[in-house]
């Protein structure tokens, strides 16, 4: 099962383009193999203090190990693949 967090500065159409991409990105890699925890900053700035989230939007992969983190735009699927570390699972298909 793999892991991410997602930060977003708030649920604004702003927001939801890099979230609609990142869901369908994620569904189309992983079905329904991964969970996606979206984080709004102004909601939770404890986490993302701890998190160390600098600009939004920030992918974090959490697990599988190690974590790795991406910021901005989601729309390249093969890019953010490789960004967080997993390039291999879009080459088998």
């Amino acid at each position: 099962m793999y892991k991410f967090r997602l930060y977003v500065t708030a649920k604004t159409q702003k927001s939801k383009k890099p979230i609609d991409e990142l869901k369908k990105l994620l569904e189309n890699e992983f079905a329904n193999e991964y969970s996606l925890e979206i984080i709004n900053v102004f909601d939770n700035l404890k986490l993302a203090e701890s998190d160390k989230i600098l600009a939004t939007p920030t992918l974090i992969k959490l697990f599988p190990p190690p974590p790795r983190r991406i910021i901005g735009d989601f729309s390249n699927a093969s890019k953010v693949m490789f960004g967080l570390g997993l390039k291999h699972i879009t080459e088998k298909k």
